[in-house]
């Protein structure tokens, strides 16, 4: 779990007139920079949205290794599609690192789509987490083949053989 201590800075803080005295022999705590709170993500949350962050790029088939996709599987089957599959991350105060584990869609070139995953996961962990991520690990463990028996076509075609 993390804590981050940003807060908005737009708007205005609270102030209480007669609580002042007893702020002052509280003991002094991390209240965000504008004294009001801190921020805590779940490294759950910043898993998930690069988990969000790689689905959306061209190329990528699935998340996951051979076992995870399997239960990954299960799980849609049922209607729990679990949007953290392949993805593990090492979140501390302020910087988060992630290892991504992918399947790439054959004829995209690897490395392009490794280029673009780590991007999407730099760009979407800044903005929305706004935490620094300092390394995303990608590492593609299948190619994804599409058969020629999975089209919708063949279903409609005459046998070759009678």
């Amino acid at each position: 779990m993390t804590i981050q201590t940003h807060t908005p800075a737009d708007v205005p803080a609270k102030t209480k007139q007669n609580a002042s005295a007893a702020v002052a022999d509280a003991p002094t705590r991390d209240k965000g920079k504008d004294g009001r709170g801190a921020t805590t993500v779940a490294d759950g949350v910043v898993a998930k949205i690069a988990g969000i962050a790689i689905q959306e790029i061209p190329g990528v088939h699935a998340l996951g290794g051979g076992a995870a996709r399997a239960i990954g599987n299960l799980r849609e089957k049922v209607g729990q599609k679990d949007l953290t599959q392949g993805v593990n991350v090492e979140v501390g105060q302020t910087q988060v690192a992630v290892d991504v584990t992918l399947v790439v869609e054959y004829p995209h070139p690897l490395q392009e789509v490794a280029d673009n995953a780590r991007d999407a996961v730099y760009t979407a962990i800044e903005d929305l987490v706004g935490m620094e991520v300092t390394e995303v690990n990608v590492t593609i463990t299948d190619i994804h083949v599409p058969s020629a028996d999975s089209d919708s076509e063949d279903s409609d075609r005459e046998p070759r053989v009678a």
